[in-house]
């Protein structure tokens, strides 16, 4: 299975048209549940061993990986359980969207390291935010950010915005792509 596998799956599964208010705020005709695909088994196999060729590809040359919880979860834990063969095995953590009030009060949660070269991991692409919310607090945890990976970028600036903060952003695909294989 490879990147056309996992565009037919997220047209089949994921993508959806209607009417919608995206995290963002925004408003669509798409939207891209993009958990009904990282959570499958074809889903996360497909991912994991995709976005770790594509992160290697990069040569990001990261320690870890991980993003604000939930969407960027699944895709991160596919990456780690990729790379759990390889010279590298790579971490995977979460990005809590506040800080937790009880026990060590964190707001990363996992194997994360201060000093980590780190992949932010991103479902899906619309302005950027919430990458850029996982950035911040990865680099305020210590953290070196090599760069973005996103499974969808939908093409609507978030790519655009993430790069004139300076971060290199990598998507497996593309919204156009997965429109182009959606069934009427």
């Amino acid at each position: 299975m490879s990147i056309p596998d996992l565009v037919q799956l997220l047209a089949s599964r994921s993508a959806k048209r209607g009417e919608f208010t995206l995290a963002s705020g925004r408003p669509s005709t798409l939207y891209i549940d993009a958990r009904l695909t990282t959570m499958s088994p074809e889903g996360l196999t497909i991912i994991g061993r995709e976005g770790l060729r594509a992160i290697q590809n990069a040569n990001w040359s990261v320690e870890s990986v991980g993003g604000l919880t939930l969407g960027a979860d699944p895709v991160a834990y596919a990456i780690a359980y990729a790379s759990a063969t390889t010279l590298t095995p790579i971490r995977a953590f979460t990005v809590r969207k506040e800080t937790k009030a009880h026990g060590m009060g964190r707001l990363i949660e996992g194997p994360f390291r201060r000093g980590d070269r780190v992949a932010v991991i991103e479902d899906v692409i619309t302005t950027g935010s919430s990458a850029m919310k996982a950035a911040k607090a990865i680099q305020d945890a210590g953290g070196q950010i090599t760069g973005v990976l996103a499974l969808v970028d939908r093409e609507e600036g978030g790519r655009e915005a993430l790069e004139k903060e300076g971060f290199a952003v990598i998507a497996l695909t593309r919204a156009s792509d997965i429109i182009a294989h959606m069934k009427e």
